[in-house]
């Protein structure tokens, strides 16, 4: 590599440079100062853990997206984080075994081998909540508010919010008894949201006439509020944990818009994303001029039981570097320019910055003044003192 190329990063890795760092954690703190204040405690997962328990119940999706490496001490595999929502799980599965309702929040870097459209690049830092033991609609619609309450704290306007259920497909596949190559190549399908595609699939592998025109509704099934209805009548023979999935979706649908009127939802009931991972609602919060969504999640029941403690767990995710992207990230010109030596200077500068001032010493031979350093002001000493007067 020649000394030119040397700054470069690899790609999907950036840095982050004033004063974008300054407002990410602004946004950091804010954000957690909301979670506390709605109950969730806050956590630190481990960068890296053994791969058997990183992956545990996550799918391959995750697994394609893991770095691994080899422990130097034990010779077991380990895995850099990339998605923190696992290791949160097994906290509280194994690490902190609270009975009941359990609600946990996180701000962390996480790393990832690969990036796709729904995540962006590879080395995010993570925000968000779970809420373990509990699998009512109530702590859905908890987790749907709560994400609405961060997107609108981070400045977002003009939200909307995505709604599904993976129980639909999952109940569909049960009944028409499909082989896992069958229900894979129909996932696949759907996936690629291809009638043609679709209709074939459903042709090789469902011999009921029924069920195959619900799978084939699946592919249709997108749209405002009024898929709810349509679904119903769409699946008015499927089992019946079809009609309890649709009815989840619209007490969510309600109590969103009563909350939050200013939201607009959109349906898709062939929305596969997290198959192997989520069970029931999903959803993910889109804003205009931005491709991929800013919050994600869902329910995801049972995450625990590999480590002993199978849970109801519900919750969502976003990046905080794209969510700081969202308000002008304008640092105000308040700092004061100080002389770095002269009587009394050193107590004067403490008091201002113990008083929570921003205070910026010129060093000896400094070329650059107050403007390239966001000074307004400027400490002077009149008559014996020190003084803090605007800059002229």
């Amino acid at each position: 590599m020649t000394i030119a190329d040397r700054w470069l990063l690899p790609d999907g890795m950036d840095e982050v440079l004033p004063p974008q760092a300054s407002r990410m954690e602004e946004l950091r703190r804010t954000l957690l100062d909301l979670y506390h204040r709605w109950g969730y405690d806050q956590v630190m997962p481990p960068p890296a853990e053994f791969l058997d328990s990183l992956l545990t119940g996550t799918g391959s999706d995750l697994a394609l997206q893991t770095f691994k490496l080899t422990d130097q001490l034990t010779g077991r595999m380990m895995g850099v984080s990339a998605d923190v929502t696992p290791q949160v799980a097994r906290m509280d599965a194994h690490s902190l075994k609270r009975q009941g309702p359990v609600r946990l929040c996180y701000c962390t870097n996480v790393l990832r081998a690969t990036a796709d459209q729904h995540q962006g690049g590879r080395s995010p830092v993570q925000v968000g909540v779970e809420l373990f033991g509990h699998a009512g609609r109530e702590a859905d619609l908890e987790i749907l508010h709560l994400a609405l309450a961060s997107l609108a704290a981070a400045g977002a306007n003009e939200v909307h919010l995505a709604l599904g259920h993976i129980g639909i497909y999952r109940s569909l596949v049960q009944a028409a008894e499909l082989s896992h190559d069958q229900e894979r190549a129909l996932f696949e399908a759907l996936e690629l949201k291809s009638p043609g595609e679709l209709a074939a699939r459903v042709g090789e592998s469902v011999a009921d006439p029924a069920l195959a025109e619900m799978f084939m509704a699946l592919g249709r099934l997108h749209g405002g509020p009024d898929v709810l209805d349509a679904a119903r009548d769409a699946f008015a023979e499927a089992p019946a944990a079809v009609a309890a999935a649709l009815d989840q979706l619209s007490a969510l649908h309600e109590g969103v818009m009563a909350a939050h009127p200013e939201v607009e939802a959109y349906f898709d009931l062939g929305e596969l994303r997290g198959y192997e991972y989520h069970t029931g609602m999903m959803f993910a919060a889109y804003v205009p001029g931005y491709g991929q969504a800013l919050a994600k999640g869902g329910r995801y029941d049972d995450t625990g039981r590999a480590f002993g403690r199978a849970r109801p767990a519900t919750g969502y995710s976003m990046d905080l570097k794209l969510l700081a992207t969202l308000a002008p990230c304008e640092p105000p010109d308040d700092g004061i320019w100080a002389p770095a030596e002269g009587d009394g200077v050193r107590d004067a500068v403490m008091a201002l910055r113990e008083r929570g001032e921003r205070v910026v010493q010129a060093l000896p031979g400094q070329r650059t003044g107050p403007d390239e350093h966001r000074c307004s002001r400027e400490l002077v000493q009149r008559d014996g003192q020190w003084h803090v007067v605007e800059l002229s």
